[in-house]
């Protein structure tokens, strides 16, 4: 009888060498006319300097800073003189804004020092508070006050193309034979256009260096990455949601409860000093969420726009919770009855994605959230670039929008009816990305990743090792029955383990 290791080899083993999207993908082989045609046999060697994690940093770095120049209109005047410009101009950031409306400009600390007007304190989790008092000890506390938050934006955009950076290598190195991959984060619209409207990509790089420890088989490691994440923007958390059910179907409990226990520990040395000693700031975040009403970008303003009687914020926050964990309750039921173990990066996309379609607001930089994971789930460039160009059209949708509510009489911009439209396209691009990852979950030989030859690259322990546990007959269970011997395993039944499961 053959051995674990052999078996999984001979089954998981993948197709020698990297692969070369402009041989594989026709659009990214159209696009590569633009630079001299497919990459020749010998282009992915590594023998020279242009190597694709450098390559792709470089693409990163190049493009968020076309972004930088896209908001050079606001940089110089917009957003200190009219609040219409900056929405004709698609140039606005909240990054100038709140240096002095969070008090920042004033020297006071976040979370321990109360604001003046409506809002009584920073309404950020702590990390991405500390992030913003760094820059704000970084930035030179004289001048004009415009001339301040010049520099406060400067300031931010250096340490947040940093974020971009680690972002697009971490995507490269997590899948290792797919490494130019990474360019579709590089090369990303959407991500260029909203890098910089807020701090979003600190939680985003978090969480996609916790990715690349997860499919390195750190799982520590990956729960401390995901506990930071988590201080910095509530949505890493979600993934743990995945990996649970992953880590069940495969039997991995000891590396989930590393993870789990690593994400639990980092989050509380990060948040436990404030709730001690400033618990009403550090409360502020939490009260924001709930309290706020409906809010740009979601399918609840297109109801409250439409209706006599807009829905209130007790009944949307209940049903939006409830719609949320029906669809992640369908995630789980996927990936326990999928005919083989949906990838990591599949689920950890449709989870978050859920998130964003069911919740009361949508701002245009949470596309940020989604572009790495979108990236590991779906690298094909047709689809990923179907999905930015409905992205793009909400990004300019929405500016346009606020551009006709602040113009007063002149009527600039698109009226609500236009806007509403740009939601539903943004809507309609997202739900149909998830709907090709749930195709690709259901059919596996759709999957571009498992078309190479390969099982769950950014899955870590979970890449290659036997079900042990699934909901009916999955074709996963039946390869473990031929090659370890006894009947597929049947609805709801354990699978059981390989003769050294320790090897696996």
């Amino acid at each position: 009888m053959p051995s674990a290791e052999s078996t999984q080899a001979s089954v998981h083993e993948p197709a020698p060498g990297p692969v070369r999207p402009t041989r594989e993908d026709e659009v990214a082989a159209a696009g590569s006319e633009l630079i001299g045609g497919p990459a020749g046999r010998r282009a992915l060697l590594g023998t020279s300097w242009w190597t694709p994690v450098r390559v792709v940093a470089l693409v990163a770095i190049g493009m968020f800073a076309l972004g930088l120049v896209q908001k050079a209109p606001c940089y110089h005047s917009a957003w200190f003189f009219g609040a219409s410009s900056q929405y004709t101009k698609a140039c606005y950031s909240d990054i100038p804004h709140l240096y002095q409306g969070r008090g920042f400009a004033d020297g006071l600390v976040p979370y321990f020092d109360k604001l003046t007007g409506d809002m009584p304190y920073l309404e950020y989790p702590v990390l991405t508070g500390v992030f913003m008092e760094v820059a704000s000890w970084l930035t030179p506390h004289s001048g004009t006050i415009q001339h301040q938050e010049q520099w406060y934006w400067m300031v931010n955009a250096g340490m947040l193309m940093v974020c971009a950076a680690v972002i697009a290598v971490c995507v490269v190195r997590t899948h290792a034979r797919r490494p130019w991959d990474g360019l579709l984060v590089a090369l990303a619209p959407a991500f260029a256009l909203t890098a910089t409207i807020n701090w979003d990509l600190l939680a985003v790089a978090l969480t996609a260096a916790a990715m690349l420890m997860w499919s390195r088989r750190r799982s520590l490691a990956f729960g401390v990455l995901l506990g930071l994440a988590t201080a910095a923007k509530l949505y890493p958390v979600l993934l743990l949601g995945p990996l649970l059910v992953l880590c069940w179907r495969a039997g991995r409990w000891r590396d989930f409860g590393k993870a789990l226990a690593g994400a639990v520990v980092a989050w509380l040395v990060v948040n436990v000093p404030v709730m001690a000693f400033a618990s009403d700031g550090w409360w502020q975040f939490y009260r924001f969420s709930h309290d706020r009403g409906v809010d740009f970008g979601s399918f609840w303003l297109i109801w409250a726009q439409n209706s006599s009687s807009p829905p209130s914020i007790d009944f949307v926050n209940t049903v939006a919770t409830l719609l949320v964990v029906l669809c992640f309750l369908g995630i789980a039921a996927l990936a326990l009855f999928a005919p083989r173990r949906p990838r990591f990066a599949q689920l950890a996309f449709l989870v978050v994605a859920a998130f964003i379609l069911t919740n009361k607001v949508y701002s245009p930089q949470y596309v940020l959230w989604l572009v790495p994971l979108a990236v590991l789930a779906r690298p094909k460039w047709r689809d990923f670039l179907i999905w930015q160009a409905c992205e793009v059209a909400y990004f300019l949708g929405i500016w346009m929008y606020l551009a006709y509510t602040t113009s007063g009489d002149a009527h600039k911009g698109l009226p609500t009816h236009g806007y509403q439209w740009a939601i539903a396209v943004h809507l309609a691009g997202t739900v149909y990305l998830c709907a090709i990852v749930v195709r690709d979950i259901l059919m596996p030989e759709r999957d571009v990743v498992r078309q190479g030859g390969d099982d769950d690259p950014s899955g870590g322990v979970l890449d290659g090792a036997p079900d042990a546990f699934v909901l009916g007959t999955s074709g996963h269970s039946r390869l473990h029955a031929a090659h370890f011997g006894g009947p597929p395993v049947e609805w709801g039944s354990r699978i059981p383990a390989p003769p050294d499961d320790r090897s696996l």
